[in-house]
């Protein structure tokens, strides 16, 4: 029988916040990658290792982003400041040469939050959202680590646009990437088919494309895809899903599955990326540094 004082010393004992329990798994996931992984991809593997289940990737923090992915990216953050992970520019999640040392299986994913938690403290003068951090984060991570946030409020942008303004939006971002007689039908009862198009990909050969515009902040399941898959059989040689949500690992398997005809996903994260590219609804600027160097031969 456990005496009323070993519960009480058990009940103060500090779990930690709930993005610890990614540290092991994206360290194992990146090990097998061969040391490197793009941001979608790893993400992925980590939520699948975990088996995640579509409830919680539904689960949304008050800035309206995916709660479980806040925490992988919280993870990702604290693995940084351990000196484990590095992220370049590119957005590709490396390894460094402690990351590739270090036994996973004799991490305590509790004491490295706490060195790195330390560490981050040290610094929380740029950053002092990260020293609020004790337990159920509700800060977004992208957020934290960057200096713009330009990226969560051009999704917030286009999830306030009416459904008839997104599959404009949708039809614009098309033919800015190349496709050519883009029309939005937005015809109800027709499978969820919001338009069509033509890709050339060169004088000889091209393809008709459907597409489909999901313009929400929820996870979009598998059933969707086989869905979109049916209403498009016969009438294209390609589909394109766009949402401002995210996209369930059975929704990606299912788009690629053998035997079926592929379909391209661009959830909310690619989506973005693709506006930052092609500088659409984006003003780019310039910031300029001091060159202390070149000014030293005139002091």
């Amino acid at each position: 029988m456990v005496t009323s004082a070993v519960k009480s010393k058990q009940s103060k004992t500090p779990k930690g916040p709930q993005f610890i329990r990614f540290f092991r798994p994206m360290l194992e996931v990146l090990k097998e990658l061969g040391g490197s992984g793009s941001t979608p991809e790893v993400i992925d593997l980590v939520l699948e290792r975990i088996g995640i289940s579509e409830e919680e990737l539904a689960e949304k923090i008050s800035s309206g982003g995916s709660r479980v992915r806040n925490q992988v990216y919280w993870a990702r953050l604290y693995l940084s400041k351990a000196g484990l992970v590095i992220t370049s520019k590119r957005g590709v999640w490396m390894l460094t040469e402690k990351g590739w040392q270090l036994a996973i299986k004799d991490l305590n994913p509790l004491t490295l939050f706490h060195d790195a938690h330390n560490i981050i403290k040290a610094s929380s003068v740029k950053n002092p959202d990260v020293t609020s951090l004790t337990g159920e984060e509700e800060v977004d991570a992208e957020e934290v680590v960057s200096d713009s946030d330009h990226r969560s409020k051009l999704l917030q942008t286009f999830q306030a646009l009416p459904a008839e303004g997104f599959e404009r939006l949708c039809q614009q971002l098309l033919r800015e990437s190349g496709f050519q007689q883009v029309t939005v039908t937005g015809k109800s009862g027709d499978g969820g088919l919001d338009g069509h198009g033509i890709l050339q990909i060169n004088p000889l050969v091209t393809f008709r494309v459907l597409f489909q515009c999901k313009r929400y902040q929820g996870t979009v399941s598998s059933g969707t895809v086989r869905d979109f898959r049916g209403a498009m059989t016969g009438r294209s040689d390609k589909g394109i899903i766009i949402t401002t949500g995210t996209f369930s690992p059975d929704a990606k398997k299912e788009a690629i599955r053998d035997g079926a005809p592929p379909i391209e996903l661009v959830d909310g994260e690619k989506l973005v990326q693709m506006f930052e590219q092609l500088q659409l609804g984006l003003i780019p600027r310039t910031v300029f540094d001091i060159d202390q160097a070149f000014f030293d031969e005139f002091r």
